[in-house]
């Protein structure tokens, strides 16, 4: 006989093993048998922490930002504030002194030694009511006459509406447009080693035009007017033109003959090589008149002003200004400029 086979009540399904979970809607167990996401739901998981990780990146960023800003703004908001608590103070102290403004270095346009430094300086020293003289501190091989000229004409001025005597003390060295200046003071003091003089003017260049014949190169210079390419290195310099030069370096020579002799007057030696561009020792040039005597600062400010406190007016460039110019911050420049302003002078 055949056995009976069982069959499943109709309507009802086999047990059969379950399908895999393609939306992620059942849970799988851990060992201690919590639930832990799989599927989508763990993917999910990942991005929010990665989208909390960035943001919160750069809300730490943005916040060094800003912090850096203010530390910016305070440096600068502090420095002022140091600059004019200086300027206050120097004001309250202010009693007789000697006011030193230094020449060094270069004259010229941009320098420290510039006319714009040096007239300012001399403005500042002069309009105080406590400085008793004016010392020019010089040491300077010379530079730009026109420099030279206007400092010249500047102390000249002041001289004349402040009524204080004006003092040259040269250090190392006062030569051509250094001692262009030096001739306004109402006297000069030297070191007996100082060098003093080179009164002359020069203009100087090179000429390359038999290198370039020799190395068979043309020079292809077109201008618009027969002189416009006078004093080009490459362009051969013709005798007319030699001698405008010559002509426009005596009439700069004549210029500084003048000053000197007004500046010396009777005290002045001359001889034919007083003008000649030569320079002297110390004490060659008080013995030819180009100097008064001998003496340093200390000794002008204790015996000649009979004011031994010495202030210092010369201007120059403050950290902040260095800084600025360094790595060409336009609008650190346009700051610095404002703070220029407070310049003050400083005790030496």
């Amino acid at each position: 006989m055949t056995e009976p086979t069982s069959r499943p009540p109709q309507g009802s399904q086999p047990n059969m093993p379950p399908g895999p979970d393609l939306w992620g809607n059942a849970a799988t167990k851990n060992a201690a048998g919590a639930p832990v996401a799989s599927g989508p739901a763990w993917e999910r998981q990942v991005l929010e922490k990665l989208v909390l990780a960035t943001v919160a990146e750069q809300r730490a960023a943005r916040r060094w930002r800003i912090f850096w800003r203010f530390a910016w703004i305070a440096l600068v908001l502090g420095m002022a504030w140091a600059l004019m608590s200086r300027d206050l103070a120097s004001t309250a102290k202010s009693g007789p002194h000697t006011a030193v403004v230094d020449i060094k270095g270069e004259i010229a346009s941009g320098a420290e030694a510039s006319a714009e430094f040096v007239v300012a300086a001399l403005k500042s020293a002069f309009e105080d009511p406590g400085a008793q003289a004016v010392v020019l501190l010089i040491n300077s091989p010379g530079g730009s006459p026109v420099q030279a000229g206007i400092i010249n004409d500047e102390i000249t001025r002041l001289k004349a509406k402040h009524g204080k005597p004006v003092y040259a003390v040269v250090e190392e060295t006062c030569a051509s447009a250094a001692y262009y200046i030096a001739a306004s003071a109402d006297s000069i003091f030297v070191d007996k080693a100082s060098i003093v003089g080179s009164i002359g003017v020069l203009m100087d260049g090179f000429g390359f035009t038999e290198a370039m014949d020799k190395l068979g190169v043309e020079r292809r210079l077109i201008t618009a007017g027969e002189n416009k390419g006078f004093l080009d290195p490459f362009s051969p310099l013709s005798e007319r033109q030699r001698e405008y030069a010559q002509a426009m370096l005596e009439q700069i020579h004549q210029q500084f003959i003048a000053v000197v002799k007004a500046g010396r007057g009777e005290r002045l030696k001359e001889t034919p090589e007083t003008f000649s561009g030569l320079f002297w020792t110390g004490q060659q040039a008080v013995a030819m008149g180009l100097a008064d005597q001998v003496g340093n600062l200390d000794y002008v400010a204790r015996e000649v002003v009979k004011a031994e406190e010495v202030i210092d007016y010369t201007r120059r460039d403050n950290v902040a200004e260095r800084l600025a110019r360094k790595f060409g911050a336009a609008v650190g420049a346009g700051a610095m400029k404002a703070l220029a302003a407070l310049q003050v002078p400083q005790l030496r």
